[in-house]
């Protein structure tokens, strides 16, 4: 057993099964279903309805765990409803826009009360009871409006609850805890330090301006009514990262996993570094099953996403209060705003449609190369016996350009293949359509590039307008070349008779010359930051348009952070990053003038999913017996 399995049993007691037992586990018993899988499916679905708890049994057929004697996890917080709820859903909205990511966003609005617990699947009701019991004592005491006051530090930003009302949830949380421990057998640790509600945790301590200016626009004081809400969460998969799938999947091997769109699975990020490069190994939320899928049919969810909602008690100062029924279906927060109805100020948020656009930088990596298809070896599939470029496949470009130094340096500067260019021209007529204006277009010296520069700007209307300034500087980490030498490039020369708008007059910054083989990470670390920085000073800083830069997949870290003022990543990190950014992964960055700094907001468009199409031959299967 592994080690982190073995910690995950070593939680779970040994103790007597409760004598009581619910009418719908007695449902459940009468279809035949075992005692301990009946009980983990109801704790497992919020012990709701029948139908909620067959279904998962049904989808967990194939569950390797399934007899395990594994609990969930509990917590009961304190959750804000009505318009407060609404403007921090808004905040945790503008604050993901400007900012990215951060821990808060994880969850959703809360204060906790009770630390995550365990308790065994035969005892949750008594959890149930407890809470309600509980709250009923507190309705008559329990505060109007809770006090808030707004704390900031260099990695935290919340809500402070005053003393006086902290003191009360305090010994709400402790009631529960004494009476949840000594009925349910289970250990619940209340919360008794600072009570506070999150608005943002872990972020970059540049952010924390903005962050700051976006939280004043909240007023503590808004109406809200509050819900003490008891969740629970698979304890297997606390630390995993959560993905949703966008696109069904249906698998081609044994080791690949099924999945529907709109299904969770867990990823432990710790065990992705083996796995080949697009795909990622993950557990299923819906089915617990185990395998192999594509990773670009998945998009980053929340760690709340899939914890479940048992029940929720309103605390009202009146006598009447009310709890959730239970036919009431089980419920998942994913932190988006619940009422779009809520205006926001223009002073929030910039948008790329504002007449006062700002100076903007658009990152993007490379569409499909044919290599990436077809392997290493693709130029010997299309090649005759007396060395003529053929199109063996439809996915091969339908000709190649001509180049003096002949056909053998394609192999390490390799074209795009037809989805390639299909991609970058879509991706070009996307952009169109959200009226980004590119102003200039710079692009690395590999031939995958430039014709994803090309395409680009035929989708946006602007390959007659625009040319493409060839930078030698926006070549990738020279250690991952496989050949360990420098590719033999097309020349400028080359590029123009092949049709490609290439700027003649653009000197680059860094010659060709200067690019080092197996350069040491300092060094290409170095030359990121200085080509950046040289473009954005050779570009009016007052000029209405988007500095597009076609690069490589390690492109939109090397170049984005130190335009951002962050370190750079580390050599193995970067490396789990351009593994994971798809063809025409792009990222975007803006000028802030007044504050003299860039930020990094969502990209102008989506990037573009598709699926894997496999070699067909008539032959096969169709003509056999």
């Amino acid at each position: 057993m592994a080690v982190a399995e073995a910690q995950v049993y070593a939680k779970v007691t040994k103790k007597g099964r409760s004598r009581n037992s619910s009418a719908l586990l007695e449902s459940l018993l009468a279809k035949g279903f075992p005692a301990h899988t009946a009980q983990k499916a109801l704790a497992a679905t919020g012990q709701k309805t029948i139908e909620d708890a067959t279904r998962w049994l049904h989808s967990h057929c194939n569950d390797p765990s399934l007899d395990d004697p594994i609990p969930q996890e509990y917590a009961l917080y304190l959750c804000p409803t009505g318009p407060l709820h609404n403007h921090l859903q808004e905040f945790w909205k503008e604050s993901k826009r400007q900012c990215g990511r951060n821990r808060a966003h994880e969850t959703f609005p809360h204060i906790t009360l009770c630390d995550f617990f365990t308790c065994e699947d035969q005892k949750v009701e008594l959890l149930y009871d407890t809470l309600k019991r509980v709250s009923d004592s507190f309705s008559h005491c329990f505060p109007p409006s809770i006090s808030l006051s707004l704390h900031s530090s260099t990695s935290y930003l919340g809500f402070f609850v005053g003393d006086r009302h902290a003191n009360i949830l305090k010994e709400l949380a402790l009631t529960f805890s004494s009476e949840a421990s000594a009925l349910a057998d289970c250990r619940v640790k209340p919360c008794l330090k600072q009570l506070h509600l999150t608005l943002a945790h872990k972020f970059y301590p540049h952010h924390q301006k903005t962050l700051e200016q976006l939280a004043k626009c909240i007023n503590p004081e808004e109406s809200c009514q509050w819900v003490a809400a008891l969740y629970s969460r698979d304890m297997r998969f606390v630390h995993y990262q959560t993905l949703r799938a966008l696109f069904q999947y249906k698998p081609q091997n044994i080791d690949e996993l099924m999945i529907n769109a709109g299904d969770f699975i867990y990823v432990d990020p710790t065990q992705q570094s083996e796995v080949s490069e697009g795909w990622v190994i993950g557990t299923s939320h819906r089915t617990g099953c185990r395998g192999f899928l594509p990773e670009n049919y998945t998009e980053r969810a929340n760690e709340s996403d899939t914890w479940v909602k048992h029940r929720e008690y309103v605390l009202v100062t009146a006598s009447r209060s009310f709890t959730q029924t239970e036919n009431e279906p089980t419920e998942k927060l994913n932190g988006e705003v619940q009422n779009p109805s809520i205006s926001r100020s223009t002073d929030n948020g910039l948008s790329l449609q504002s007449a006062t656009l700002p100076r903007g930088v658009l990152v993007t990596r490379h569409g499909e190369r044919v290599d990436q298809v077809f392997g290493k070896a693709w130029l010997q599939q299309c090649l005759t016996a007396d060395g003529k470029y053929y199109r063996a496949d439809l996915n091969f470009p339908s000709t190649l350009p001509k180049r003096k130094d002949g056909m053998k340096h394609f192999e390490q500067d390799p074209p795009l293949s037809s989805c390639g260019i299909f991609q970058s021209r879509l991706t070009g007529e996307a952009l169109l359509d959200q009226e980004v204006t590119v102003s200039s277009v710079y692009s690395s010296p590999a031939l995958c590039c430039i014709q994803t520069a090309q395409h680009l700007l035929q989708g946006l209307q602007l390959d007659q307008k625009v040319k493409i300034r060839v930078e030698p500087g926006l070549f990738g980490w020279s250690k991952w070349e496989t050949s360990r030498i420098i590719p033999a490039f097309m020349t400028l020369a080359e590029l123009a008779e092949a049709s490609y708008k290439i700027d003649p007059s653009y000197r680059g910054n860094f010659p060709l010359s200067s690019l080092i083989p197996s350069e040491s990470y300092e060094e290409y670390v170095s030359r990121s930051s200085a080509v950046i920085n040289q473009i954005i000073s050779a570009c009016p800083s007052t000029g209405k348009g988007v500095i597009l830069i076609v690069g490589h997949g390690s492109s939109l870290a090397s170049l984005t952070r130190p335009l951002l003022g962050l370190p750079a990543k580390d050599s193995s990190n970067l490396a789990q990053v351009a593994r994971k950014i798809p063809s025409l992964g792009m990222c975007f960055c803006e000028e802030v003038k007044k504050e003299n700094k860039w930020q990094m907001v969502n990209p102008p468009v989506k990037t573009l999913t598709h699926g894997a199409n496999a070699a067909f031959n008539w032959r096969n299967g169709l003509l056999e017996d």
